[in-house]
């Protein structure tokens, strides 16, 4: 079976790890794009050896695994190293990606994501995109709970992602999320939708 792939996307405090645990109550599996990528630095040894390629032996431990803290050191003084170490982490979730959505006997999934959008090595991963909102007021107040960060801090994370208009408008659903809308019956409906699109 080649699972259908819903691509579950939003701004930080949209919501969205809401919609996709009911996509999962609802039967349908999800894979988690950010959870994948800090696994991977310590099961995928291609991306462990790309790393240490890119920033030396120094970012390995003791043990030889990666030690976050003096990697994050390193890219948060230098935006390019940034860049290049996403450059190597993009392809090791791509890969991560396919060998579990083998394994999914289902006919739909979900794959979850704030940037994948943005990212154009990712086109063709999913046939899908759905793009959870939120007013920009519930966004802030339910990061500052969550983080106990400030409002400042979480505008200032806000505005370094995309525009939830530039989301949209690459989107074949969006949910509103503002904890006032049944979001069941738009998740039900998501699913015959895509599942039915397979058939065809």
């Amino acid at each position: 079976m080649n699972p259908r792939v819903i691509l579950c996307t939003g701004g930080i405090g949209s919501g969205k790890s809401v919609v996709v645990r009911l996509f999962n109550e609802l039967g349908v599996p999800s894979y988690d794009c950010d959870r994948a990528a800090r696994a991977l630095y310590d099961r995928d040894p291609q991306l462990l050896a790309d790393v240490v390629d890119l920033f030396g032996p120094e970012v390995l431990d003791a043990d030889g695994r990666l030690d976050r803290a003096a990697l994050a050191a390193r890219i948060f003084a230098d935006g390019s190293l940034r860049e290049a170490l996403e450059a190597r982490v993009h392809p090791a979730v791509l890969r991560d990606f396919a060998r579990w959505k083998a394994q999914q006997a289902v006919p739909v999934v979900v794959i979850e994501s704030a940037i994948l959008l943005e990212k154009p090595q990712y086109a063709g991963t999913y046939d899908c995109v759905v793009v959870v909102t939120a007013p920009e007021a519930v966004r802030i107040a339910r990061v500052v709970a969550r983080d106990g960060t400030d409002a400042a801090q979480v505008r200032r994370r806000m505005a370094a992602q995309w525009p939830d208009a530039a989301r949209t408008a690459r989107a074949d659903f969006v949910l509103e999320n503002d904890d006032r809308q049944a979001l069941l019956p738009a998740v039900l409906h998501i699913i015959e939708k895509v599942t039915e699109d397979g058939k065809d």
